[in-house]
């Protein structure tokens, strides 16, 4: 793949990762004999890594040593926590004035700080490689206009409303696609999932806030947000088609867990025991498919998430059967066996999984 066909940062990323990777193997193959070049050879194939890494570094802000992506990780998380506190320092700054000013000037800066936070986070994309800053300009920008919403609401004493979601869902995926942020798709899903569950929750008969009492509300903007990315191509953005999915399992496994412990919680007109024992054989098959979808397709989230619900599951269960009827040393020396069996089994898994990449 020459530097012509890299499109984003995250495919020049994995292109010199994996020239680092070839070095320190070509490395331990010429110290075992196995691959005798020359010096002219070795000479052309260097230069022709060298090349292709400045050209990757012109174009794109790439690690192209482990201390580098160290500090990138640092630079993230800096970038994050000073996002959230250039937010909370927006939300006290409009709390702390905010009486002072007439209605007129309180509509003006709503909307002028909106508008002003939207140009600069496209002011700072155009100049700034590296996407950090850009990243926390654009999570200030996605506050401030949550913000606007909510107090142009209290402003003109409009009733509160689910549909204050929608526009904070389109925002931050706006923001999201545009900066290439995982933090606002998540907050955009977010949105849309609590939008989506608002709305079958008020057709179900309930008031719209309290949707978030009804688990099964959030089944089908979970089906949904797991399918996105085969019904819209996510491959230009690292990383967003895993978030989808990831988004998807937790957003239905969690409610699944949540009804399989509290039955009372479910529309089901069922005997709280019959919809508590439904919903645990359905939370086994469901984290069970998870991890066989996630091997078969390479969706490591998903069968790590899989992994993670199927344990929980099945730990529960032995606290339901076992814990008031077994001594506690026993009840844990059975937890432990099953932790070993566990890892047995999973280890197959893996080696099933990379004989077939092999193959």
């Amino acid at each position: 793949m020459s530097s012509d066909t890299v499109s984003t940062k995250a495919e020049a990323q994995a292109r010199v990762n994996d020239i680092a990777a070839f070095r320190r193997e070509l490395a331990r193959l010429e110290r075992e004999g196995a691959i005798p070049l020359d010096a002219g050879q070795l000479a052309a194939l260097a230069a022709h890594q060298d090349a292709r890494l400045a050209a990757l570094s012109a174009g794109f802000d790439i690690d192209r040593d482990a201390r580098s992506q160290q500090l990138s990780l640092g630079m993230k998380v800096a970038s994050f926590l000073g996002a959230l506190a250039l937010a909370a320092a927006v939300f006290f700054l409009f709390r702390r004035f905010w009486g002072v000013f007439p209605t007129t000037m309180q509509v003006v800066l709503l909307v002028g700080a909106a508008l002003a936070t939207l140009g600069l986070t496209e002011f700072v994309r155009r100049r700034d490689r590296s996407g950090y800053f850009c990243k926390l300009a654009a999570l200030v920008a996605f506050a401030c206009f949550v913000l606007n919403i909510a107090l142009l609401g209290q402003l003109f004493n409009i009733t509160p409303s689910d549909r204050a979601l929608l526009p904070w869902a389109a925002y931050a995926l706006l923001l999201a696609y545009r900066c290439d942020l995982r933090l606002l798709l998540v907050a955009g899903i977010l949105c849309c999932g609590a939008y989506i569950a608002a709305r079958a929750g008020t057709i179900a008969g309930i008031y719209w806030l309290s949707f978030g009492e009804w688990p099964e509300n959030f089944f089908p903007a979970a089906v949904l947000c797991f399918c996105i990315p085969w019904l819209i191509d996510q491959r230009r953005f690292a990383g967003f088609a895993a978030t989808y999915r990831l988004c998807g399992v937790l957003g239905l496994l969690l409610p699944i867990l949540v009804l399989s412990n509290w039955g009372a919680a479910s529309y089901l007109e069922w005997p709280s025991s019959r919809i508590e024992g439904m919903y645990q054989v359905l939370g086994f098959l469901l984290s069970a498919g998870a991890i066989w979808l996630g091997i078969r397709r390479g969706y490591g989230e998903t069968a790590n998430a899989g992994v993670v619900f199927f344990v929980i599951f099945l730990y529960t269960k032995f606290y339901d059967w076992w814990w008031d009827v077994m001594p506690k040393y026993l009840f844990f020396l059975v937890i432990a066996l099953v932790s070993v069996l566990l890892l047995l089994v999973f280890q197959r898994l893996r080696r099933s999984a990379g004989k077939g990449a092999m193959a």
